[in-house]
Order: structure tokens, then C-alpha cells, then sequence
């Protein structure tokens, strides 16, 4: 499905995710975290990481859960904090997400569709199966968005920091499709939140290395937006 061209004021923060990629490898610049993915195929990149056959860890495969999104009509492009006809804007913390997406040789996958999806800020999905009774979502919260990888294997989504729900520590659910590969369905998960060591999902990642590779650090992005914080996450496919 086509993506809906973001509004001038979306399109400005949103593309300034890009920039982060070149800014941390500038002394002296922003300082953004870069994810141990990310770090491991810079090291990959030169001779040496190729002659000794390197390989990256690839992202694990986790429950879709009950909530993906039935409805992808309408406004579904990579900003979930403003919805097109609402004129307020989604409640919660801001997160300007970007990554990769990368083989397991480290190189760029190029064209692949990501889509996201997420509660709101109170705890409530996008979905008919949540919204019940008395709980209603956030309609200025898009709850769920697509985007494609760039040439470079990048992309980026200005969404709401994850919060807890049920008995879940909060997390973001990711599909991903490449052209000509099998499709991965995985979760991101963010570093430091107490409810991690009790997540049963999160948990059953046996791979000390793969589980690691999903948590990701978030760290305050005032110079990209006020208030904001970002963080990144690589996604590798086996």
C-alpha cells in the first residue's frame, strides 16, 4: 500500500532521523547511542572483518500477539504521533526511532517493508479486540505505520515511547518484509525497565546474544525535537 506523504512540519522532523547515522561518526558532534548491531557491521565493513567471515547475530523471531493492526487504511505512514484531521497530538513521550536493516553479513537490505504497531499512551491498542467497555484509545495516536528501507538499509518512525500493559514490559511489535526473503516478526524492547526481567516473551529468547540485540538504550534527543528521546534499532535477517 502506498504511504501517505507526511505533512511539511512531520516531514522535517521525521527526515531529520537520517542524519543521525552521519552525526555520530562526526567528533565532536551529537552523541546518539549506536546499537551493538550497528557497531558490529562497521567493524564488519573493512578487510579484515571480511577475511575473517563474520557474521551478525540475527534478530529473533517473536509472537505477532493478538493486537496486529486490522485497519491500514487512511493515515499510516512512519509518523504515529500525529494523525491526519486531529488536531491534537498523541500523549506520550516522544521516540524517534531508526535503524537498519541488515543481512547476516552486515550489509544493507534495501526495500524492505517495516511496519510497526503499538499501544498508547494509557495502554490500549488499535484493535476491536481491545478497545472494550470503558477502554478507549488514543485517537490522536496512530497506533500503527509502514515504512521502506532506503538503499543504505535504513529507516525511521517518529512514534511514543512503549509503555506497560497487562502483564507485558513495554515493548513495540515489528514485521518485516523484504523482497526476497521470509518475512520476521519481532518485538523491541527498551534498556533499564524493571518489568524486562519478568517478560515471559521477552524471556523465552534463549540466545543471551539475539535478546540483547532487541533491547534497545533511549536516550534524550532535545537537538532533533524538544522533549524527545530516540534510540536504535538494527534489525538483521537470517
Amino acid at each position: 500500500m502506498p504511504i501517505p506523504t507526511p505533512s511539511l512540519e512531520r516531514r522535517r522532523i521525521v527526515a531529520a532521523l537520517p542524519a543521525v547515522s552521519v552525526v555520530v561518526a562526526v567528533p565532536g558532534a551529537l552523541a546518539l547511542p549506536v546499537s551493538r548491531v550497528a557497531r558490529a557491521a562497521q567493524a564488519q565493513s573493512g578487510p579484515a572483518g571480511a577475511e575473517a567471515g563474520a557474521r551478525l547475530v540475527a534478530s529473533p523471531s517473536q509472537t505477532e500477539g493478538p493486537f496486529y493492526p486490522r485497519d491500514w487504511e487512511g493515515d499510516v505512514d512512519n509518523d504515529l504521533v500525529k494523525v491526519d484531521g486531529e488536531d491534537a497530538r498523541a500523549l506520550g513521550e516522544v521516540l524517534l526511532l531508526h535503524g537498519r536493516v541488515l543481512d547476516l553479513a552486515g550489509q544493507p537490505i534495501a526495500g524492505a517493508t517495516i511496519e510497526i504497531w503499538q499501544c498508547d499512551a494509557q495502554g490500549v491498542y488499535r484493535h476491536p479486540r481491545d478497545e472494550r467497555g470503558e477502554r478507549r484509545r488514543d485517537a490522536a495516536f496512530q497506533g500503527r505505520g509502514r515504512t521502506i528501507s532506503d538503499a543504505a538499509g535504513r529507516y525511521r518512525f517518529r512514534t511514543i515511547r512503549p509503555v506497560p500493559y497487562g502483564g507485558r514490559t513495554p515493548h513495540i511489535h515489528f514485521r518485516v518484509q523484504p523482497r526476497d526473503r521470509e518475512m520476521l516478526v519481532t518485538q523491541m524492547y527498551v534498556f533499564g525497565e524493571p518489568r524486562n526481567a519478568r517478560d515471559g516473551v521477552l524471556n523465552s529468547i534463549r540466545d543471551p546474544r539475539q535478546r540483547d540485540s532487541v533491547i534497545v538504550r533511549l536516550e534524550p534527543a532535545d537537538r532533533l525535537e524538544k522533549d524527545a528521546i530516540t534510540g536504535t534499532f538494527d534489525i538483521v535477517l537470517g
